[in-house]
């Protein structure tokens, strides 16, 4: 039986979740709820229906198939009904009503992945499982990256590693690359902008850079609480005790999921934000670098 799970999207031509031209499949759900996160489509593991009201042009399509009631004869609707059964953005054609999600199974999605091989094998690139956060659908992950190695295709995970070790272990056995988060060293703060502790993420840093796999570190730069030289510091000189490290990379605040909150009825915490300027960049690269890895700006 082939496996299925909830994903919100599958980008070709990715070239910024590792080496290569890359496909990075978007899982949905995830067990951290990071307050600047800029994929807030992917938190929940149920679907989610997001409606863009300035792309509505008062049609009432939706009106006679929506079974409980939850939209008005103006378009709008009453999230509090709303049961997210999708039958409203199926004929929504200006795509004011779409579904965060869609259930599909490892064979649709291989057969996405199929389509750009060749890109894969002259770029050095692959396949990205990403989120929201992988192990959430450990079952569907671990079945789509057996899927990848059956047909030695190149997969890499990108993931919070807030989980049970022990039950991803045999997935990561079978990725060629492992990209994650270290978003605060300090714990008490991390658990302030992410609802979580870092004990148990560190920990199993740790064992990962224990099995040998190539790893990538990576924090995001959110202004006023990740961005702190004492912070970028604390985490590089953390990092350089790794044997596996390839780099670790800084990525810039990115305000693009701004659009989304509002489409899922949530407040968007980080909506004044800016993304920091070059020079900012560059010293908390040079102070990452003093520790001795390499260092890059994402």
């Amino acid at each position: 039986m082939n496996v299925t799970g909830m994903v919100t999207s599958i980008q070709r031509f990715s070239l910024n979740d590792g080496p290569g031209i890359r496909t990075t499949v978007f899982f949905k759900g995830c067990n951290l709820h990071c307050v600047w996160c800029h994929n807030p489509e992917t938190l929940r593991m149920q679907n989610d229906l997001m409606f863009y009201p300035d792309k509505c042009i008062g049609c009432g399509h939706c009106l006679p198939v929506c079974p409980a009631g939850a939209i008005s004869a103006d378009g709008m609707f009453d999230r509090a009904k709303c049961t997210g059964c999708g039958a409203c953005a199926a004929i929504c054609f200006p795509g004011a009503r779409e579904m965060a999600a869609r259930e599909t199974t490892v064979a649709e999605v291989m057969a996405e992945i199929r389509q750009d091989v060749r890109y894969y094998e002259n770029s050095g690139g692959g396949v990205t499982l990403s989120g929201g956060e992988v192990f959430c659908q450990s079952q569907f992950a671990d079945a789509l990256v057996s899927a990848c190695a059956a047909e030695n295709i190149p997969a890499a995970v990108e993931t919070n590693l807030l989980c049970d070790f022990d039950r991803i272990e045999a997935v990561l056995k079978k990725v060629s690359l492992v990209m994650f988060d270290v978003k605060l060293f300090d714990s008490a703060a991390h658990r302030q902008y992410t609802g979580s502790g870092n004990e148990v993420i560190l920990a199993n840093i740790r064992r990962l850079d224990a099995m040998g796999i190539p790893l990538i570190a990576r924090t995001p730069l959110i202004p006023g609480i990740t961005d702190t030289t004492g912070n970028i510091t604390a985490i590089a000189g953390f990092l350089s005790g790794l044997q596996h490290l390839q780099y670790y990379e800084l990525l810039n605040f990115n305000p693009l999921g701004g659009a989304k909150y509002p489409a899922l009825n949530m407040t968007d915490e980080c909506a004044t934000l800016s993304p920091l300027t070059a020079a900012q960049l560059e010293r908390l690269r040079s102070a990452a670098a003093a520790s001795g890895i390499q260092v890059k700006i994402g």
